[in-house]
């Protein structure tokens, strides 16, 4: 399993370059079977990463443009009458993938943004009274742009709270910047990349992180970050269960990408940001701007 994780990351990184630590959270993410939000200025690289995941893990993968007339039906899937058959068959959408690209998200309407919230939690579909499973592996990757962009609309707390991490690109070193401008299109070097891993041997790593062991003081240190987000007054409302049980998942994912058997404080602290700072809402009543993760990671002592 080691030499395909090292695989994994090798082929990202020969991509995505100047980003070792976002390509590692990424493939964390997908590992600890979350969904993964990527946020930032246009042209940094958020569909590239995408992309990349997808090719390097040969799974099967839709890309879904978001855009303001994107309707729920666009995404799920429709029923058409076909006269041959005189009835209804049912056309699955693009979410019918493993690997689902939803590309700029957040430029389309909340009510065709809510259409992936059940195939975000419960990996199935409920359509014209039916309830279809999704695949296996189901992961969404969505990009969005800032929110001080125009033609934008902010993503429901619902919502942000099912992507397990968000990472933000950021602008590359500038010696990346340079190779970005000596090499080849990195599409171009996607279409070259013959994927790394299949289905079932991501399934396989997926099933060896959940084997990661998390010590009773390792759980007692996660509980208290979570409540400190719940005791701190910047804050509009603490983080949920689920947040936590992120936590938990993405520790485990790094640790085991870093090759150990436990989970240590330092794999959760490497996690922590990507996995809170979207679900730290400041409070209406806030002075000054609210508390972000690493905020709380210096003020929660280790154990």
């Amino acid at each position: 399993m080691k030499a395909a994780v090292s695989h994994t990351l090798e082929a990202l990184e020969r991509v995505i370059l100047g980003k070792p630590h976002e390509v590692r959270l990424a493939v964390a993410c997908l590992l600890a079977q979350g969904h993964l939000l990527i946020e930032d200025v246009p042209g940094v690289g958020k569909t590239t990463l995408a992309l990349a995941l997808a090719r390097v893990l040969g799974l099967d993968f839709q890309r879904i443009q978001f855009t303001a007339d994107l309707l729920p039906a666009d995404v799920l899937g429709v029923s058409v009458f076909e006269a041959s058959s005189n009835g209804f068959r049912f056309h699955p959408g693009p979410v019918f993938a493993q690997v689902v690209l939803a590309d700029e998200i957040n430029r389309a309407s909340p009510k065709t943004q809510s259409a992936l919230l059940e195939a975000m939690e419960e990996r199935q579909v409920s359509i014209e009274g039916l309830t279809r499973p999704l695949p296996v592996p189901f992961f969404v990757i969505a990009t969005q742009n800032p929110l001080s962009q125009l033609g934008v609309f902010p993503l429901p707390e619902s919502q942000l709270d099912r992507f397990l991490m968000r990472l933000s690109m950021g602008y590359p070193p500038p010696e990346a910047e340079r190779a970005l401008l000596a090499q080849a299109d990195r599409r171009s070097l996607l279409a070259d990349q013959p994927p790394v891993l299949d289905a079932a041997q991501l399934q396989l790593l997926q099933a060896g992180v959940s084997e990661v062991t998390t010590r009773p003081a390792l759980l007692d240190y996660i509980l208290a970050l979570v409540q400190a987000t719940r005791e701190h007054a910047g804050l509009r409302h603490g983080v949920s269960p689920r947040a936590g049980l992120a936590l938990k998942r993405a520790a485990q994912a790094w640790a085991f990408l870093m090759g150990r058997p436990g989970v240590l404080p330092e794999d959760v602290q490497a996690v922590f940001p990507a996995v809170m700072d979207h679900r730290l809402l400041a409070a209406h009543a806030a002075t000054r701007a609210p508390p972000t993760a690493r905020d709380l990671l210096a003020a929660v002592p280790i154990p």
